[in-house]
């Protein structure tokens, strides 16, 4: 217990807030209110500067004086080169790997995957009914299954991800949050993942495949290719990232509108705004918290000075809820990004999947998803049975541990 109350003092005084307050995990808007009202930019007792509002986030996020380097010296994280993909990297090594995958990921080749994804909720759904935990039932399986198939990942492998997978989404949070167990844990996680796709890779070299991964073995670009390691850690990151996201997406956004009645009968109403309605929900209650930029140099930030190497910690979940950005900001609306014009205000992006260079790869996808598992969901009777809520330990990445409905 002594140790656990230093954890949270310490996490408070380097983050503005502490995030194993319970209060904070069930619903932790009001907490970034509260934190906002002090400023648009602060300074932490451990000197982390935090940014809530949209527009300061916005701006960031996409000035090029702000990325990943120069290394931050262990108050947030430490990546071993070899492990590091694109999500932490600068240009030109960014703009190379990302370069790379983005093929795959097109808008285009992504809506291919439209029939394969209906069926497969079709599929989950009716396996499906009475009490049961809509995490498990469909908002896990679904992306495991579509980032798996993309990859070319046997199907009797998926098991073993869930434990790996699980701890790395756990390890994006800082290490001052996670307990020697959970860091042991978190890299025997990535080097037993990286040992899995290094022999798989393998396989796909002898025999390669129509698949994603066997077009990354190959992939060329003007002579380029991608590295041992950055091909390992690329598939790593897909597969982490391609489902953990979107299990959060579904699952935070089947329960805001299952909180929401009369946004819920809108949505069954016009089945045809679920697009809409993702970005909503993405806005409302958004799967990834928050994101890190250090300044590259010197930079001039709201009349303050953020030195070379210091860490921005973007409260991107706070800046979706800034009422100097969004009308009624605490308010599920899943007509504001459905008819913005005809309301005489369009709304700004939300900034769950980020903006500038590092904007989401597979924010196709995700939202893809999204919009089929939601519709179908809702074209069935779905309640809530009413038993508690928990939500996963997580920092940066919000989602539930179970969601238990009838179905």
């Amino acid at each position: 217990m002594e140790e656990a109350t230093e954890q949270a003092v310490e996490a408070a005084a380097i983050l503005g807030f502490d995030p194993s307050d319970p209060a904070f995990r069930a619903d932790p808007y009001p907490h970034y209110r509260a934190l906002a009202a002090g400023g648009r930019l602060q300074r932490t007792d451990i000197g982390l500067w935090v940014a809530t509002s949209y527009e300061l986030c916005d701006r960031v996020l996409r000035d090029p004086r702000f990325g990943h380097q120069p290394k931050n010296g262990g108050l947030w994280r430490d990546i071993a080169e070899r492990h590091r993909s694109f999500l932490t990297l600068d240009p030109p090594d960014h703009t190379r790997l990302r370069g790379l995958v983005s093929k795959a990921f097109t808008p285009r080749l992504v809506e291919r995957l439209r029939p394969r994804i209906e069926a497969l909720v079709d599929e989950l759904l009716d396996a499906a009914s009475g009490e049961t935990d809509l995490v498990s039932a469909l908002a896990y399986p679904l992306p495991v299954i579509v980032i798996s198939e993309m990859l070319g990942v046997p199907a009797c492998d998926r098991a073993l991800f869930k434990g790996w997978s699980t701890c790395l989404a756990r390890g994006l949070d800082p290490d001052f949050l996670l307990p020697g167990e959970e860091i042991r844990r978190r890299d025997d996680a990535r080097e037993e993942f990286g040992a899995y796709f290094r022999e798989l890779a393998a396989c796909r070299r002898a025999r390669p495949r129509d698949d994603l991964l066997s077009a990354l073995v190959r992939v060329s670009d003007g002579g380029d290719v991608l590295s041992e390691d950055e091909l390992v850690a690329t598939c790593v990151l897909l597969l982490v990232a391609g489902h953990e996201t979107t299990v959060n997406l579904i699952g935070n956004g089947a329960l805001a509108l299952l909180r929401s009645p009369e946004q819920l009968a809108a949505f069954r109403a016009r089945p045809c705004d679920a697009p809409a309605a993702v970005e909503e929900v993405l806005r409302y209650d958004p799967p990834v918290q928050l994101t890190m930029r250090a300044a590259l140099d010197d930079v001039e930030l709201e009349g303050s000075l953020i030195e070379r190497g210091r860490l921005v910690l973007l409260l991107t979940g706070a800046a979706n809820r800034d009422p100097a950005a969004f009308r009624d900001p605490d308010r599920l609306d899943l007509r504001r990004y459905a008819a913005p014009r005809a309301r005489g205000r369009e709304a700004p992006h939300h900034l769950t999947f980020g903006h500038g260079i590092h904007f989401c790869l597979g924010a196709p996808l995700a939202r893809l998803e999204g919009q089929i598992a939601l519709r179908k969901l809702f074209e069935r009777d779905v309640a809530l049975t009413g038993a508690p809520l928990a939500y996963r330990e997580n920092l940066v990445l919000r989602g539930l541990r179970a969601l238990p409905v009838t179905l």
